[in-house]
């Protein structure tokens, strides 16, 4: 008679859950004997050692491993996720897992990563969760792992959207096809065709050009010697980054950092600061205010607006600038890496003197940008005298920009002249507005109502008495015999500027502009 041998069922059981952050502070307690892991990343990018190999991982990866491991976490990996650690019971002996897979990193399907979230907070908080339920939630993660093995396939614009992001990161480090290929989950020949059908390159390519552009951000903002240079962007020697910068930019890196720059300002306020540094943008966005104080041609001129990235790499290219200036791009920095270096300037985390002397470095302008400074400085200081005279103590500024059904009120980090007001002229701003987190945020949101709530002993409109007196609900407030009847009013002075427009710029033209405009108002 045959013997038939039956298949025995396995039994899968969670041993210990927790964050990353917690497994790397714990790392001599980890992987027990005959545990397997499961390593769910939701979020940063960093790269851990297994079985002595470095492993890359980023958002939206899994790691799985059936059998102990020699893992090492660093305690300062900047990596986001849940480590779970489980055990097989079988009786069969030791069983092979049904998440085994040709890699030991591969792409994560959201669902599993949700799940794995939902894991965690249950098992640090189990008195909130009924019996069974943590068991459910594991069984739920696993069979979601499993069925991705087969059916879940990653959108090819997501792996190569996160393989840039690890190449941004990374590129000073040593990478290759294989490692990228790793980190989006497919075979390396298929990467390659994909990537160079996405980026118009090869991988080997892309390295390069990105490399040569960083080095160029470098030159232009101050770099190091050339062999230090080479080493912060990728390179074992100076000689090799100076072949390869020519065959990217046609001339050598000290013939770069030599010649005089064009320019393309993807802002209306770098742009002010390059006129103010008398260097003419190829291509510039200006302000309609800008444009009233000079005529500037069209073919010199992107709108205001923006316009689609085809456009605007077309106009680029063909413009051929040395370097781009303009506020960070994350999107945009990518398509325009074929085209020139991008500076990108950190919106709302430098003031407009910072913007202006970084513009200035770029442009070889340095000892006009601080000759332009000093004489604004000089100004400010006439202003504070003749406010000394006249008003004395300066008392607290709020600047209103009017909206159709709300106003907004800003903190020197957003301009509208508040970085004159607060950092040139001594005001400061109402401690309601600081309370609700106007200096954190940038700007506030009022509604046309609440404006009483904000008093203040100076209040500046940008627009006109006319265009705030049409707008219905302010009227009361704007009159002092309607005020008197007000439970809360602004109580101090009202100054209509009349300049939306010039308010709007956070530039050395602008803020100079806005100078003269205040300091007229408050001594009229």
């Amino acid at each position: 008679m045959k013997r038939v041998t039956r298949k025995m069922h396995s039994f899968y059981i969670p041993l210990r859950v927790m964050a990353l952050d917690t497994a790397a502070s714990n790392r001599e307690h980890i992987i027990q004997p005959l545990s397997c892991l499961l390593l769910v990343i939701t979020g940063g990018s960093g790269a851990i050692a297994l079985n002595g190999e470095q492993i890359r991982l980023s958002s939206g990866h899994i790691l799985c491993s059936d059998s102990p491991v020699d893992i090492g976490l660093p305690r300062s990996h900047k990596l986001q996720g849940v480590w779970i650690e489980y055990t097989v019971i079988s009786g069969t002996g030791r069983p092979a897992s049904p998440l085994n897979h040709d890699q030991p990193v591969r792409s994560c399907p959201p669902r599993a990563s949700e799940l794995a979230v939902q894991l965690l907070s249950g098992w640090n908080q189990p008195e909130k969760r009924p019996p069974f339920a943590l068991q459910l939630l594991f069984t739920e993660l696993l069979t979601a792992l499993y069925d991705s093995t087969s059916q879940y396939i990653e959108p090819q614009d997501q792996w190569i959207d996160r393989v840039l992001h690890y190449i941004d990161a990374h590129y000073h480090e040593d990478l290759t096809r294989g490692q990228a290929a790793g980190l989006a989950g497919v075979t390396p020949e298929h990467f390659s065709r994909a990537f160079r059908a996405s980026t118009g390159q090869t991988f080997n390519e892309y390295i390069t050009l990105l490399r040569i552009r960083k080095a160029q951000q470098r030159i232009l903002t101050g770099a190091p010697n050339l062999s230090t240079l080479a080493l912060e962007v990728g390179y074992s020697e100076g000689t090799y980054l100076s072949r390869k910068f020519k065959q990217v930019v046609g001339i050598s890196p000290s013939a770069y950092h030599r010649k005089s720059k064009s320019v393309v300002s993807l802002n209306f306020n770098h742009t002010a600061s390059l006129q103010a540094l008398e260097v003419v943008p190829r291509l510039g966005v200006y302000s309609a205010w800008m444009e009233r104080m000079q005529s500037v041609p069209s073919r010199k001129k992107l709108p205001d607006e923006g316009i689609g990235s085809a456009d605007l790499y077309e106009r680029l290219s063909s413009a051929r600038p040395d370097v781009i200036i303009s506020y960070s791009l994350p999107d945009k920095s990518k398509q325009l890496l074929a085209v020139a270096p991008v500076i990108e300037i950190p919106f709302m985390h430098m003031g407009w003197r910072e913007q202006f002397r970084l513009i200035a470095e770029v442009t070889g302008r340095r000892t006009q940008a601080e000759a332009w400074l000093s004489l604004y400085d000089w100004h400010c200081h006439q202003a504070n005298q003749l406010l000394d005279q006249r008003i004395g103590a300066r008392g607290t500024a709020i600047v209103l920009e009017l909206g159709a059904e709300t106003a907004y009120c800003f903190s020197s980090s957003y301009g509208r002249g508040t970085q004159i007001l607060y950092h040139d002229l001594g005001f400061r701003p109402p401690l309601g507005l600081v309370a609700e987190g106007l200096l954190d945020r940038g700007y506030l949101e009022i509604a046309f109502h609440d404006i009483a709530r904000y008093s203040a002993d100076h209040i500046f409109i940008t627009s006109s008495r006319e265009a705030a007196e049409a707008l219905e609900p302010l009227q009361s407030l704007l009159h002092p015999a309607k005020q008197q009847h007000i439970a809360n009013s602004p109580a101090g002075r009202i100054y209509f500027l009349n300049q939306p427009g010039m308010f709007y710029g956070f530039d050395p033209l602008s803020s100079e502009a806005q100078l003269k405009v205040l300091i007229q108002a408050l001594t009229s």
